[in-house]
């Protein structure tokens, strides 16, 4: 005798990724941005950031995000994750005799192709949270501001998206941080803005 079978309905336990990948992202642009504007030189630390924190912790955050059947985030935090590795590798590999430093113009094409992918992203924030709209808005600004200066050699320019990037950061570490405050109280602590339908 066969007994019917009822389906049993199974919980999703894992926790939020989001907070994770946008501390990661937000704490490490902050860093490379001071740098930017000027304020200390290229050095171990922003790249050990740029490896350990804002390359795999958002690529982490981004398997996650795919459990969790969230192409926006997959996409998102392992393309930034993986966009963190492969600068420091762009600093990095020539140092170590692997291949020529990138020219003025092929970083130029680097930051453009980040800069456009960005842009495309960023339509996607229009329907999730004003906080992420701000992130994406900024950071595609960030880059075409990092393009200009590299294309002028203004390094005025460079400065100036230097603060645009603390700015930017600043607003992926709110986001992260307003997340996890918000899940821990149940309530609104720090607003994200969400988008009404």
């Amino acid at each position: 005798m066969t007994l019917p079978t009822t389906p049993v309905p199974v919980k999703d336990g894992t926790a939020n990724p989001a907070p994770l990948g946008l501390c990661a992202f937000g704490m490490t642009t902050v860093l490379l941005n001071i740098h930017n504007a000027g304020f200390f030189e290229m050095n171990t630390m922003i790249l050990g950031m740029g490896i350990f924190y804002g390359g795999l912790a958002q690529v982490i955050a981004g398997v996650i995000e795919a459990k969790k059947n969230n192409t926006f985030g997959l996409t998102a935090f392992t393309s930034y994750g993986f966009f963190w590795l492969s600068l420091v590798g762009l600093l990095v590999m020539p140092k170590l005799g692997w291949g020529t430093a990138p020219s003025e113009g092929a970083m130029i094409a680097y930051l453009s192709v980040w800069g456009v992918f960005t842009l495309l992203l960023f339509f996607g924030t229009l329907k999730l949270s004003r906080a992420l709209q701000f992130i994406f808005a900024s950071l595609t600004i960030l880059f075409f501001l990092l393009v200009a200066g590299d294309a002028t050699g203004n390094a005025g320019i460079k400065h100036f998206a230097g603060y645009e990037g603390i700015v930017c950061g600043a607003s992926a570490i709110y986001a992260g941080i307003a997340q996890v405050l918000n899940e821990i109280y149940g309530k609104t602590v720090l607003p994200l803005g969400p988008v009404k339908d």
